[in-house]
């Protein structure tokens, strides 16, 4: 009996020691190492990329995030606010998902086909809306001339990222909006259009969070 107390306690000694050999080894010396690593060689990314202006963090240059008007009484979807560049679609996960407007609760897909007939009404107001958008007094925009992008959200909802074409059939409306000429809200597009990663990854793109903090730049200077 006695051996057998003594056994189960040096048992149960040797588990509660290795219990915190491992808890200070993997829950604080581990933990506390990759913390360090990450803040001293990548501090922008390991604080997630933020972005700021004016002093103050205005956001992740790896989120997207929504330009809209405040709400108007018993409106339930905010309107864009038409003097900023928009992003893509915001319903990743479809308009009753938690993921609407750019809510980081959640993210992901609508997993839905090609052929799903309210996909396929989704893209078709999406397309009308845009082409209403962006179209001004001088400038109509064709129904041909609206990319992928601006129809449809990312796989993660989350994009914060749009192609040069997109931007570019915004630039007339921005350029109206804001009364200034074309030619230089549409070379600011082209100082934020970034190429390929390495040259051969992914497709060019332009952040809108960080063209937009500029043309609020070139209108203050305005």
């Amino acid at each position: 009996m006695n051996n057998s107390v003594s056994n189960t306690a040096r048992l149960l000694g040797a588990g509660l020691r290795a219990l915190l050999v491992l808890t200070l080894v993997t829950g604080v010396l581990y933990p506390l190492v990759v913390t360090g690593i990450a803040q001293g060689l990548f501090h922008d990314r390991a604080n997630g990329s933020e972005v700021k202006a004016d002093g103050r963090v205005v956001g992740s240059s790896l989120i997207g995030q929504a330009y809209n008007l405040p709400l108007k009484k018993g409106q339930e979807t905010p309107e864009p606010d038409l003097k900023w560049f928009q992003g893509r679609p915001q319903n990743g996960l479809g308009s009753n998902s938690v993921n609407t407007r750019y809510k980081l609760v959640l993210s992901g897909a609508t997993n839905r086909s090609g052929d799903d007939e309210e996909l396929i009404q989704w893209v078709k107001d999406a397309k009308a809306a845009v082409v209403k958008d962006n179209s001004t007094g001088t400038h109509k925009v064709k129904p041909s001339q609206v990319p992928a992008d601006a129809v449809t959200s990312s796989g993660s909802g989350l994009d914060p990222d749009i192609s040069p074409e997109y931007a570019d059939l915004q630039v007339h409306r921005v350029a109206e909006k804001n009364g200034l000429s074309v030619a230089r809200v549409r070379k600011l597009v082209d100082e934020h259009t970034e190429g390929r990663t390495l040259g051969f990854m992914g497709e060019p793109r332009v952040n809108v969070l960080a063209l937009n903090i500029a043309l609020r730049e070139l209108l203050t200077k305005s």
